[in-house]
């Protein structure tokens, strides 16, 4: 029965805290750990760039999700080529590429303000992509293996923490230099994003260089597996555990992107005294409260079972998105920040179940996973269609969805089992 996996003894749910990062990995877990930062002031400057395209073009919400398309595609299209070079060169030189990538890409967005294109702009985001599915390939797992395997979820949700700040930052700095600036006099609307992006790209090219100049470990996840990398991509997807994550890790970044898109628009729509502008601080506020869950739920995974909390996460979330689709105001708006703080730890905690006991297989297991964020290319035009025909408050029955399979998820196909992985790897 389903509660049986609840009624778990206290020695399953309950474990004593262990180490988190041995001492040798410090200094490499700190490098790695400013990846997350850099590409969650990214990820988050989407969702302005979303509301602004809106109102300087006059597009339709629909068309608007593009600018998440883009992105997402990007990691799409790159995340099998990311993972081949990572098994080629290793994790610092796909590190690296993945910095200069992002950096050319930020960059572009200098002559994008004379071009004044939608889709150009569409370009600059699509090459920033594709960096970042380089640094996401590369860092989760990375940062995974970085100490004992007992605590990899724990030390995924911290790195990941700092993947929160990066997304608190990017709605401010976005609503002061983008949304806040209005373009020049001279009718140049585009002008406004070339300054964030400048100094985005600034510090990315600061980082690239410190991993250039510091000497990283070379990991070897299945040195002392059997399996080394002799599986192939169909043979990993055979792996029940692995298998369901991909399904779980879609439907997350489909849910998060498609509620971080439409923030804006479903503040202003439901709470008409908001202004784009401060809505886009209220955004903020809600990624406060996904760092705070991150580095909370980090703390609370010393003790408490990763895959348990990802189920009562899943459900708390699923009935906040039915408070939210009933746009109740300052009760819905509450239920939003709900939402965050039990966001926080499901990317980093699927992407650690995902690839528990996987071994020589962990690089190509990591690209797939890493292709799984398409999902955010597809929730944000599904939502934006949706808010064109009715109200923006329905478009959030897609999240809806998404959270409640990532509930029967965590409860009944996370758990991997020797006998499992012996069952099914024997195909691969």
């Amino acid at each position: 029965m389903w509660y049986n996996d609840l009624q778990m003894s206290s020695k399953t749910i309950i474990r004593s805290p262990k180490r988190l990062v041995t001492k040798e990995f410090i200094i490499p877990f700190i490098l790695v750990t400013s990846l997350f930062f850099l590409w969650g002031v990214a990820h988050s400057l989407l969702d302005v760039l979303n509301k602004h395209f809106q109102d300087i073009l006059g597009i339709t919400r629909a068309r608007s999700g593009l600018v998440q398309a883009a992105l997402y595609g990007g990691y799409f299209v790159m995340a099998i080529p990311a993972g081949f070079f990572m098994n080629r060169l290793g994790y610092r030189k796909g590190i690296i590429t993945g910095l200069l990538l992002y950096a050319a890409g930020a960059f572009l967005f200098l002559p994008a303000t004379f071009i004044q294109t939608f889709e150009f702009t569409l370009f600059c985001l699509f090459i920033i992509a594709c960096g970042l599915t380089f640094l996401e390939t590369a860092a989760n797992p990375y940062s995974s293996v970085l100490g004992p395997k007992e605590t990899s979820e724990q030390r995924l949700n911290l790195s990941q923490s700092f993947n929160g700040l990066g997304w608190i930052i990017g709605p401010a700095l976005g609503g002061m230099l983008i949304l806040g600036a209005g373009g020049e006099a001279s009718g140049n609307k585009f002008s406004s994003m070339a300054l964030p992006y400048m100094l985005i790209g600034g510090v990315v090219l600061v980082v690239a260089f410190m991993f250039v100049i510091t000497r990283m470990p070379d990991i070897h996840e299945g040195e002392h597996d059997s399996r080394g990398d002799r599986g192939t991509y169909g043979g990993l997807l055979r792996v029940r555990h692995f298998r369901y994550a991909v399904i779980a890790q879609f439907l997350y970044v489909a849910a998060q992107t498609g509620i971080n898109s439409f923030f804006i628009n479903y503040i202003v729509e439901t709470m008409p005294d908001y202004s784009p502008e401060k809505a886009a601080y209220l955004l903020s506020l809600g990624f406060v409260f996904f760092m705070s869950g991150r580095f909370i739920g980090s703390l609370f995974m010393s003790w408490f079972n990763p895959r348990v909390m990802l189920g009562i996460y899943a459900l708390v979330n699923t009935a906040a998105m039915a408070l939210v689709i009933l746009g109740l105001g300052w009760p819905s708006l509450v239920a939003l920040y709900l939402n965050y703080f039990c966001m926080s730890i499901m990317f980093p905690t699927i992407f650690a179940l995902g690839l528990k006991d996987i071994g020589g297989m962990t690089k190509k297991g990591s690209s797939v996973l890493v292709m799984t964020i398409v999902g955010g290319a597809i929730c944000p035009v599904i939502m934006g269609r949706i808010a064109d025909v009715s109200e923006m408050a329905v478009g959030f029955v897609v999240p809806l969805i998404c959270f409640a399979f990532i509930a029967w998820y965590a409860f009944f196909r996370a758990k991997s089992t020797k006998k499992n992985l012996r069952d099914e790897y024997s195909h691969v």
